[in-house]
């Protein structure tokens, strides 16, 4: 008797792309614990620390291109800027079927590192899928005012979580399973849409 190899079938969902912002996600932020528990996918920078938005942006088309599968965006921090500026120069936009973006913040203010200095002004473009923005009442490093007009700008539905400073791991989200359900809200109709 002859022993078959398993036979599997292909994975044709999308790739559900994380893009971490300045200094990148800890082993404790909840995009950490996402690509362990669901095997997101983090897209890495070469440079954390002084980020380059030409170099970040640049970095995204070529994940983004390494498989023919439609992506979903996942942004926390300035990794929103990172879609905002990426969505209005990339030829790519068509394979990104949603995005969530979380905390932005407001790389304008005064307050800002210089490290960001690069990442100005703010794109303002409308973006070209469908995107839901979580914001926080008291994000140190972005106003409720500048967040929703940035949202706004977007085009993006926005969702103000309630006081949860910058929506990282310092804000006790572990696993965050709330903002994986609202990422599975976002991308089923649109799943549903493809299929049809």
């Amino acid at each position: 008797m002859t022993s078959k190899s398993p036979t599997f079938a292909p994975v044709t969902g999308p790739r559900i792309l994380l893009l971490p912002g300045w200094q990148n996600s800890g082993p404790d932020h909840w995009q950490s614990r996402w690509e362990a528990l669901h095997g997101d996918e983090r897209v890495t920078q070469d440079d954390w620390l002084w980020p380059r938005r030409g170099d970040w942006m640049a970095r995204l088309d070529e994940v983004i291109l390494q498989d023919r599968r439609p992506v979903v965006l996942v942004a926390h921090s300035l990794g929103c800027q990172l879609v905002a500026a990426w969505a209005a120069h990339s030829r790519h936009t068509a394979r990104v079927l949603a995005a969530l973006l979380v905390a932005p913040p407001d790389v304008e203010a005064e307050a800002a590192p210089p490290q960001l200095f690069g990442w100005r002004p703010i794109v303002r473009q409308a973006l070209p899928f469908p995107t839901v923005a979580v914001t926080s009442s008291d994000d140190p490093y972005c106003t409720p005012e500048r967040a929703a007009a940035m949202v706004a700008d977007w085009g993006a539905v926005c969702l103000e979580a309630g006081p949860l400073g910058h929506l990282n791991h310092e804000s006790g989200l572990g696993d965050w399973p709330e903002g994986r359900a609202l990422l599975t809200r976002l991308i089923a109709p649109v799943l549903d849409d493809d299929e049809a």
